[in-house]
Protein backbone atom coordinates (compact mmCIF):
# COMPACT_ATOMS: atom_id res chain seq x y z
CA UNK A 1 0.00 0.00 0.00
CA UNK A 2 1.38 3.37 -1.02
CA UNK A 3 1.86 6.11 1.55
CA UNK A 4 -0.27 9.16 0.68
CA UNK A 5 2.39 11.40 2.24
CA UNK A 6 5.49 10.37 0.29
CA UNK A 7 4.26 7.78 -2.24
CA UNK A 8 6.44 4.96 -0.94
CA UNK A 9 5.00 1.49 -1.51
CA UNK A 10 4.90 -0.38 1.81
CA UNK A 11 4.44 -4.15 1.88
CA UNK A 12 2.49 -5.80 4.70
CA UNK A 13 5.65 -6.93 6.49
CA UNK A 14 7.02 -3.36 6.28
CA UNK A 15 3.84 -1.87 7.74
CA UNK A 16 3.72 -4.49 10.46
CA UNK A 17 7.38 -4.07 11.42
CA UNK A 18 6.98 -0.28 11.61
CA UNK A 19 3.78 -0.31 13.74
CA UNK A 20 1.51 0.70 10.83
CA UNK A 21 3.70 3.55 9.63
CA UNK A 22 5.48 4.29 6.36
CA UNK A 23 9.01 2.87 6.29
CA UNK A 24 10.34 6.03 4.63
CA UNK A 25 8.52 9.05 6.16
CA UNK A 26 7.00 7.37 9.24
CA UNK A 27 3.53 8.70 8.37
CA UNK A 28 0.79 6.53 9.98
CA UNK A 29 -1.58 4.55 7.79
CA UNK A 30 -5.26 5.15 8.54
CA UNK A 31 -6.33 1.73 7.24
CA UNK A 32 -4.95 -1.77 7.24
CA UNK A 33 -6.94 -3.67 4.58
CA UNK A 34 -5.71 -7.11 5.69
CA UNK A 35 -7.40 -6.66 9.07
CA UNK A 36 -10.74 -5.53 7.62
CA UNK A 37 -13.44 -8.17 7.21
CA UNK A 38 -16.36 -7.09 5.02
CA UNK A 39 -14.64 -4.51 2.79
CA UNK A 40 -11.01 -3.59 2.13
CA UNK A 41 -10.11 0.10 2.35
CA UNK A 42 -6.67 1.52 1.62
CA UNK A 43 -5.37 5.03 2.27
CA UNK A 44 -4.91 5.88 -1.45
CA UNK A 45 -8.43 4.58 -2.19
CA UNK A 46 -9.99 6.72 0.55
CA UNK A 47 -7.98 9.81 -0.41
CA UNK A 48 -9.06 9.48 -4.06
CA UNK A 49 -12.70 9.00 -3.03
CA UNK A 50 -12.61 12.26 -1.03
CA UNK A 51 -10.95 14.09 -3.93
CA UNK A 52 -13.43 12.72 -6.48
CA UNK A 53 -16.64 13.35 -4.52
CA UNK A 54 -15.51 16.92 -3.78
CA UNK A 55 -14.40 17.50 -7.39
CA UNK A 56 -10.82 18.04 -6.24
CA UNK A 57 -11.83 19.94 -3.10
CA UNK A 58 -14.08 22.43 -4.90
CA UNK A 59 -17.47 21.15 -3.67
CA UNK A 60 -18.90 20.45 -0.22
CA UNK A 61 -20.48 17.05 0.42
CA UNK A 62 -22.35 15.29 3.22
CA UNK A 63 -21.20 12.20 5.16
CA UNK A 64 -24.07 10.22 3.67
CA UNK A 65 -23.05 11.20 0.15
CA UNK A 66 -19.63 9.77 0.98
CA UNK A 67 -21.32 6.56 2.18
CA UNK A 68 -23.08 6.16 -1.18
CA UNK A 69 -19.92 7.11 -3.08
CA UNK A 70 -17.70 4.59 -1.28
CA UNK A 71 -20.36 1.90 -1.60
CA UNK A 72 -20.54 2.42 -5.36
CA UNK A 73 -16.76 2.33 -5.75
CA UNK A 74 -16.37 -0.87 -3.75
CA UNK A 75 -19.44 -2.46 -5.35
CA UNK A 76 -17.89 -1.93 -8.80
CA UNK A 77 -15.36 -4.68 -8.04
CA UNK A 78 -18.09 -7.23 -7.42
CA UNK A 79 -18.61 -10.67 -8.95
CA UNK A 80 -19.28 -11.11 -12.68
CA UNK A 81 -20.45 -14.44 -14.10
CA UNK A 82 -18.57 -14.14 -17.41
CA UNK A 83 -15.34 -15.40 -15.80
CA UNK A 84 -16.94 -18.81 -15.22
CA UNK A 85 -18.20 -19.43 -18.75
CA UNK A 86 -14.87 -20.32 -20.41
CA UNK A 87 -13.86 -22.87 -17.69
CA UNK A 88 -17.39 -24.29 -17.93
CA UNK A 89 -17.05 -24.78 -21.70
CA UNK A 90 -13.64 -26.43 -21.35
CA UNK A 91 -14.77 -28.83 -18.61
CA UNK A 92 -18.01 -29.59 -20.47
CA UNK A 93 -16.18 -30.37 -23.71
CA UNK A 94 -13.80 -32.90 -22.21
CA UNK A 95 -16.22 -34.54 -19.76
CA UNK A 96 -19.01 -34.92 -22.31
CA UNK A 97 -16.82 -37.17 -24.50
CA UNK A 98 -17.81 -39.76 -25.48
CA UNK A 99 -21.26 -40.29 -23.98
CA UNK A 100 -21.48 -38.83 -20.47
CA UNK A 101 -23.20 -35.49 -19.92
CA UNK A 102 -23.57 -35.80 -16.15
CA UNK A 103 -20.75 -33.42 -15.14
CA UNK A 104 -21.70 -30.64 -17.62
CA UNK A 105 -25.32 -30.95 -16.55
CA UNK A 106 -24.45 -30.57 -12.86
CA UNK A 107 -22.10 -27.65 -13.60
CA UNK A 108 -24.67 -25.90 -15.78
CA UNK A 109 -27.30 -26.26 -13.04
CA UNK A 110 -24.89 -24.79 -10.44
CA UNK A 111 -23.99 -21.87 -12.73
CA UNK A 112 -27.67 -21.33 -13.51
CA UNK A 113 -28.39 -20.84 -9.79
CA UNK A 114 -25.31 -18.62 -9.26
CA UNK A 115 -26.03 -16.36 -12.26
CA UNK A 116 -29.72 -16.06 -11.44
CA UNK A 117 -29.10 -15.13 -7.80
CA UNK A 118 -26.28 -12.73 -8.73
CA UNK A 119 -28.42 -11.00 -11.37
CA UNK A 120 -30.81 -9.86 -8.64
CA UNK A 121 -28.41 -9.57 -5.70
CA UNK A 122 -28.81 -6.46 -3.54
CA UNK A 123 -25.08 -6.55 -2.79
CA UNK A 124 -24.00 -6.01 -6.41
CA UNK A 125 -24.21 -2.88 -8.52
CA UNK A 126 -26.28 -2.61 -11.69
CA UNK A 127 -23.30 -3.26 -13.96
CA UNK A 128 -22.46 -6.53 -12.18
CA UNK A 129 -26.11 -7.61 -12.13
CA UNK A 130 -26.37 -6.87 -15.84
CA UNK A 131 -23.23 -8.93 -16.53
CA UNK A 132 -24.68 -11.89 -14.64
CA UNK A 133 -28.02 -11.60 -16.45
CA UNK A 134 -26.18 -11.69 -19.80
CA UNK A 135 -24.12 -14.64 -18.57
CA UNK A 136 -27.42 -16.37 -17.75
CA UNK A 137 -28.58 -15.80 -21.34
CA UNK A 138 -25.31 -17.15 -22.77
CA UNK A 139 -25.46 -20.16 -20.47
CA UNK A 140 -28.97 -20.85 -21.75
CA UNK A 141 -27.71 -20.78 -25.33
CA UNK A 142 -24.88 -23.19 -24.46
CA UNK A 143 -27.25 -25.59 -22.68
CA UNK A 144 -29.73 -25.41 -25.54
CA UNK A 145 -27.15 -26.05 -28.28
CA UNK A 146 -25.04 -28.63 -26.45
CA UNK A 147 -28.03 -30.41 -24.94
CA UNK A 148 -29.84 -30.79 -28.26
CA UNK A 149 -26.73 -32.18 -29.97
CA UNK A 150 -26.07 -34.62 -27.13
CA UNK A 151 -29.70 -35.81 -26.83
CA UNK A 152 -29.83 -36.43 -30.59
CA UNK A 153 -26.55 -38.38 -30.48
CA UNK A 154 -27.92 -40.73 -27.82
CA UNK A 155 -31.43 -40.69 -29.33
CA UNK A 156 -33.13 -39.66 -26.05
CA UNK A 157 -36.30 -37.57 -26.13
CA UNK A 158 -36.44 -37.10 -22.29
CA UNK A 159 -32.93 -35.58 -22.36
CA UNK A 160 -33.94 -33.43 -25.34
CA UNK A 161 -36.94 -32.11 -23.39
CA UNK A 162 -34.87 -31.44 -20.23
CA UNK A 163 -32.09 -29.55 -22.02
CA UNK A 164 -34.45 -27.50 -24.20
CA UNK A 165 -36.56 -26.57 -21.17
CA UNK A 166 -33.56 -25.62 -19.06
CA UNK A 167 -31.89 -23.68 -21.87
CA UNK A 168 -35.05 -21.72 -22.74
CA UNK A 169 -35.71 -21.01 -19.06
CA UNK A 170 -32.17 -19.68 -18.62
CA UNK A 171 -32.50 -17.40 -21.66
CA UNK A 172 -35.95 -16.20 -20.54
CA UNK A 173 -34.87 -15.43 -16.96
CA UNK A 174 -31.71 -13.68 -18.16
CA UNK A 175 -33.74 -11.51 -20.54
CA UNK A 176 -36.30 -10.73 -17.84
CA UNK A 177 -33.60 -9.77 -15.35
CA UNK A 178 -31.98 -7.42 -17.88
CA UNK A 179 -35.28 -5.55 -18.14
CA UNK A 180 -35.54 -5.21 -14.36
CA UNK A 181 -31.93 -4.33 -13.49
CA UNK A 182 -32.60 -0.62 -12.92
CA UNK A 183 -35.46 -1.33 -10.48
CA UNK A 184 -33.71 -3.86 -8.24
CA UNK A 185 -33.40 -2.69 -4.65
CA UNK A 186 -29.97 -2.53 -3.01
CA UNK A 187 -28.40 -2.79 0.41
CA UNK A 188 -25.27 -1.04 1.65
CA UNK A 189 -22.08 -3.08 1.86
CA UNK A 190 -21.34 -1.32 5.16
CA UNK A 191 -23.06 0.97 7.65
CA UNK A 192 -23.10 4.71 8.31
CA UNK A 193 -21.41 4.09 11.66
CA UNK A 194 -18.52 2.36 9.88
CA UNK A 195 -18.06 5.36 7.58
CA UNK A 196 -18.18 7.62 10.64
CA UNK A 197 -15.41 5.57 12.24
CA UNK A 198 -13.35 5.68 9.03
CA UNK A 199 -13.76 9.46 8.83
CA UNK A 200 -12.76 9.87 12.47
CA UNK A 201 -9.66 7.72 11.98
CA UNK A 202 -8.74 9.50 8.75
CA UNK A 203 -9.07 13.01 10.20
CA UNK A 204 -7.21 12.02 13.35
CA UNK A 205 -4.19 11.10 11.22
CA UNK A 206 -4.46 13.34 8.17
CA UNK A 207 -6.28 16.41 9.50
CA UNK A 208 -9.78 17.76 8.91
CA UNK A 209 -11.59 17.21 5.64
CA UNK A 210 -12.44 20.76 4.69
CA UNK A 211 -15.32 20.01 2.34
CA UNK A 212 -17.38 17.64 4.49
CA UNK A 213 -20.48 19.24 5.98
CA UNK A 214 -21.66 18.90 9.59
CA UNK A 215 -25.32 18.45 10.50
CA UNK A 216 -27.36 21.61 9.74
CA UNK A 217 -27.55 23.95 12.73
CA UNK A 218 -30.84 25.23 14.07
CA UNK A 219 -30.43 29.01 14.38
CA UNK A 220 -33.65 30.50 15.72
CA UNK A 221 -32.29 34.01 16.27
CA UNK A 222 -33.27 36.16 13.26
CA UNK A 223 -30.31 37.57 11.36
CA UNK A 224 -30.04 41.30 10.74
CA UNK A 225 -30.56 42.00 7.04
CA UNK A 226 -29.83 45.32 5.37
CA UNK A 227 -33.15 47.07 4.47
CA UNK A 228 -31.74 47.88 1.03
CA UNK A 229 -31.40 44.16 0.39
CA UNK A 230 -34.90 43.25 1.59
CA UNK A 231 -36.37 45.78 -0.84
CA UNK A 232 -35.54 43.34 -3.62
CA UNK A 233 -36.87 39.89 -4.38
CA UNK A 234 -35.88 36.74 -6.22
CA UNK A 235 -37.15 35.34 -9.51
CA UNK A 236 -36.62 31.75 -8.36
CA UNK A 237 -36.91 29.74 -5.17
CA UNK A 238 -35.58 26.23 -4.60
CA UNK A 239 -37.39 24.37 -1.81
CA UNK A 240 -35.81 21.19 -0.45
CA UNK A 241 -37.55 18.56 1.64
CA UNK A 242 -34.61 18.46 4.06
CA UNK A 243 -32.29 20.96 5.72
CA UNK A 244 -29.35 18.74 4.71
CA UNK A 245 -29.87 19.27 0.97
CA UNK A 246 -30.60 22.98 1.46
CA UNK A 247 -27.35 23.35 3.42
CA UNK A 248 -25.45 21.46 0.71
CA UNK A 249 -26.71 23.76 -2.05
CA UNK A 250 -26.05 26.92 -0.04
CA UNK A 251 -22.55 25.78 0.95
CA UNK A 252 -21.75 25.22 -2.74
CA UNK A 253 -23.02 28.73 -3.65
CA UNK A 254 -25.85 27.40 -5.79
CA UNK A 255 -27.97 30.43 -4.83
CA UNK A 256 -25.33 32.90 -6.04
CA UNK A 257 -24.54 31.12 -9.29
CA UNK A 258 -28.21 30.59 -10.20
CA UNK A 259 -29.72 33.79 -8.75
CA UNK A 260 -32.22 32.04 -6.52
CA UNK A 261 -33.24 31.67 -2.90
CA UNK A 262 -32.86 28.29 -1.19
CA UNK A 263 -35.03 27.13 1.70
CA UNK A 264 -36.11 23.83 3.18
CA UNK A 265 -39.70 22.88 3.94
CA UNK A 266 -38.55 22.58 7.57
CA UNK A 267 -37.67 26.30 7.65
CA UNK A 268 -33.90 26.14 7.11
CA UNK A 269 -32.04 28.47 7.36
CA UNK A 270 -34.13 29.65 10.31
CA UNK A 271 -32.26 32.91 10.82
CA UNK A 272 -33.35 34.37 7.46
CA UNK A 273 -36.41 32.26 6.67
CA UNK A 274 -39.13 34.84 7.47
CA UNK A 275 -37.24 37.66 5.78
CA UNK A 276 -36.66 35.59 2.65
CA UNK A 277 -40.35 34.62 2.43
CA UNK A 278 -41.37 38.30 2.69
CA UNK A 279 -39.03 39.12 -0.19
CA UNK A 280 -40.32 36.24 -2.30
CA UNK A 281 -43.98 37.19 -1.94
CA UNK A 282 -43.26 40.55 -3.56
CA UNK A 283 -42.63 38.86 -6.91
CA UNK A 284 -45.83 37.76 -8.74
CA UNK A 285 -43.67 36.07 -11.41
CA UNK A 286 -41.83 33.89 -8.91
CA UNK A 287 -41.05 30.31 -9.95
CA UNK A 288 -40.71 27.69 -7.25
CA UNK A 289 -38.61 24.57 -7.77
CA UNK A 290 -39.21 21.57 -5.50
CA UNK A 291 -36.39 19.06 -5.01
CA UNK A 292 -36.84 16.07 -2.77
CA UNK A 293 -36.17 12.42 -2.02
CA UNK A 294 -38.33 9.90 -3.81
CA UNK A 295 -40.26 8.70 -0.77
CA UNK A 296 -43.74 9.48 0.57
CA UNK A 297 -42.55 12.54 2.49
CA UNK A 298 -40.66 13.90 -0.51
CA UNK A 299 -43.50 13.23 -2.94
CA UNK A 300 -45.78 15.29 -0.65
CA UNK A 301 -43.53 18.36 -0.83
CA UNK A 302 -45.37 20.11 -3.67
CA UNK A 303 -48.73 19.43 -2.00
CA UNK A 304 -47.46 21.06 1.20
CA UNK A 305 -46.23 24.09 -0.72
CA UNK A 306 -49.64 24.53 -2.37
CA UNK A 307 -51.81 23.98 0.70
CA UNK A 308 -49.82 25.55 3.57
CA UNK A 309 -50.55 29.17 4.46
CA UNK A 310 -46.91 29.64 5.46
CA UNK A 311 -45.95 28.91 1.87
CA UNK A 312 -48.11 29.44 -1.22
CA UNK A 313 -51.73 28.68 -0.34
CA UNK A 314 -54.14 30.30 -2.88
CA UNK A 315 -51.18 31.57 -4.89
CA UNK A 316 -50.97 31.58 -8.69
CA UNK A 317 -47.23 31.02 -8.85
CA UNK A 318 -45.85 28.15 -10.92
CA UNK A 319 -44.38 25.23 -8.98
CA UNK A 320 -41.94 22.99 -10.85
CA UNK A 321 -41.25 19.56 -9.38
CA UNK A 322 -37.62 18.83 -10.30
CA UNK A 323 -37.76 15.41 -8.61
CA UNK A 324 -37.09 12.82 -7.56
CA UNK A 325 -40.33 11.16 -8.66
CA UNK A 326 -41.11 7.45 -9.18
CA UNK A 327 -41.77 8.07 -12.89
CA UNK A 328 -38.26 9.49 -13.31
CA UNK A 329 -36.73 6.43 -11.66
CA UNK A 330 -38.88 3.97 -13.61
CA UNK A 331 -38.06 5.69 -16.92
CA UNK A 332 -34.32 6.16 -16.36
CA UNK A 333 -31.86 4.02 -18.30
CA UNK A 334 -29.27 4.29 -15.53
CA UNK A 335 -29.89 2.41 -12.33
CA UNK A 336 -30.26 4.40 -9.13
CA UNK A 337 -29.62 3.20 -5.59
CA UNK A 338 -33.12 1.98 -4.77
CA UNK A 339 -33.81 0.93 -1.19
CA UNK A 340 -36.86 -0.66 0.40
CA UNK A 341 -38.43 -0.51 3.86
CA UNK A 342 -41.78 -1.48 5.46
CA UNK A 343 -42.07 2.00 7.02
CA UNK A 344 -41.89 3.65 3.61
CA UNK A 345 -44.56 1.26 2.29
CA UNK A 346 -46.88 2.16 5.16
CA UNK A 347 -46.31 5.91 4.70
CA UNK A 348 -47.11 5.56 1.00
CA UNK A 349 -50.48 4.00 1.79
CA UNK A 350 -51.27 6.98 4.03
CA UNK A 351 -50.55 9.68 1.43
CA UNK A 352 -53.22 12.42 1.13
CA UNK A 353 -55.79 11.79 -1.56
CA UNK A 354 -54.68 14.88 -3.51
CA UNK A 355 -51.14 13.51 -3.72
CA UNK A 356 -52.34 10.05 -4.75
CA UNK A 357 -54.42 11.54 -7.56
CA UNK A 358 -51.34 13.26 -9.00
CA UNK A 359 -49.53 9.91 -9.32
CA UNK A 360 -50.01 7.15 -11.86
CA UNK A 361 -51.00 3.63 -10.82
CA UNK A 362 -47.45 2.48 -11.58
CA UNK A 363 -45.97 5.21 -9.37
CA UNK A 364 -48.31 4.38 -6.50
CA UNK A 365 -47.47 0.69 -6.77
CA UNK A 366 -43.76 1.55 -6.72
CA UNK A 367 -44.13 3.65 -3.56
CA UNK A 368 -46.46 1.21 -1.82
CA UNK A 369 -43.92 -1.58 -2.35
CA UNK A 370 -41.71 0.34 0.08
CA UNK A 371 -39.12 1.51 -2.45
CA UNK A 372 -37.38 4.86 -2.09
CA UNK A 373 -34.35 6.78 -3.40
CA UNK A 374 -32.49 9.53 -1.54
CA UNK A 375 -31.02 12.66 -3.12
CA UNK A 376 -27.83 12.05 -1.16
CA UNK A 377 -27.22 8.99 -3.34
CA UNK A 378 -26.09 11.49 -6.00
CA UNK A 379 -22.72 13.23 -5.84
CA UNK A 380 -22.75 17.01 -5.26
CA UNK A 381 -21.57 17.64 -8.81
CA UNK A 382 -24.31 15.55 -10.41
CA UNK A 383 -27.03 16.92 -8.13
CA UNK A 384 -26.07 20.51 -8.96
CA UNK A 385 -26.03 19.77 -12.69
CA UNK A 386 -29.49 18.17 -12.54
CA UNK A 387 -30.93 21.20 -10.72
CA UNK A 388 -29.31 23.63 -13.15
CA UNK A 389 -30.71 21.67 -16.08
CA UNK A 390 -34.17 21.63 -14.50
CA UNK A 391 -34.14 25.39 -13.95
CA UNK A 392 -32.79 26.11 -17.43
CA UNK A 393 -35.44 23.89 -19.02
CA UNK A 394 -38.29 25.72 -17.27
CA UNK A 395 -37.56 29.24 -18.46
CA UNK A 396 -40.37 28.93 -20.98
CA UNK A 397 -43.08 26.81 -19.36
CA UNK A 398 -45.13 26.63 -22.54
CA UNK A 399 -42.26 25.44 -24.74
CA UNK A 400 -42.44 21.92 -26.18
CA UNK A 401 -38.72 21.56 -25.43
CA UNK A 402 -39.00 22.37 -21.73
CA UNK A 403 -39.11 18.68 -20.61
CA UNK A 404 -42.03 19.57 -18.32
CA UNK A 405 -45.37 17.87 -17.78
CA UNK A 406 -48.28 20.06 -16.63
CA UNK A 407 -50.24 18.67 -13.69
CA UNK A 408 -53.14 20.42 -11.95
CA UNK A 409 -55.66 23.15 -12.68
CA UNK A 410 -55.03 26.53 -14.22
CA UNK A 411 -54.30 29.18 -11.60
CA UNK A 412 -52.43 26.78 -9.37
CA UNK A 413 -50.27 24.96 -11.90
CA UNK A 414 -47.68 22.35 -11.08
CA UNK A 415 -45.09 21.17 -13.55
CA UNK A 416 -43.10 17.95 -13.24
CA UNK A 417 -39.69 17.52 -14.87
CA UNK A 418 -39.92 14.29 -16.83
CA UNK A 419 -36.31 13.15 -16.34
CA UNK A 420 -33.88 13.58 -13.46
CA UNK A 421 -30.73 14.60 -15.33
Amino acid sequence: MKCINCGTDNKLKDRTANQGRCIKCNHPFAFEPTSMSSVKITDPFFAKAIADISANNTLFFTPKQLLYFLDNRLRAKSFSGFVWLVPFLIVSFFTAIPTSFTVPFILSFILFIIFLQSSKSRKLNNKARQANAKALQILGGIILTGGILFSISVNSFPLFFIFVSMGMLSIYLGTRQLGRIGLVTQEFLFTESQVKDWLSRWQQINGSILKILPSPKQENTPATVNPDVTAYSFDRLVVCDSATIAQLLIANNFHFENNCAILSITGYPQSIFDTTMQMLRRNPDLKVYAVHDCNPRGISLVHRLKTNASWFLNSEIAIIDIGLTPSQIIATKRGMFIQCSPDSAQEAKELPQEVRQSLSAEELAWLESGKFVELESFSPQRLIKVLQKGIAGSRNLESDDSNLLLVGDTGNDMYVVQSFG
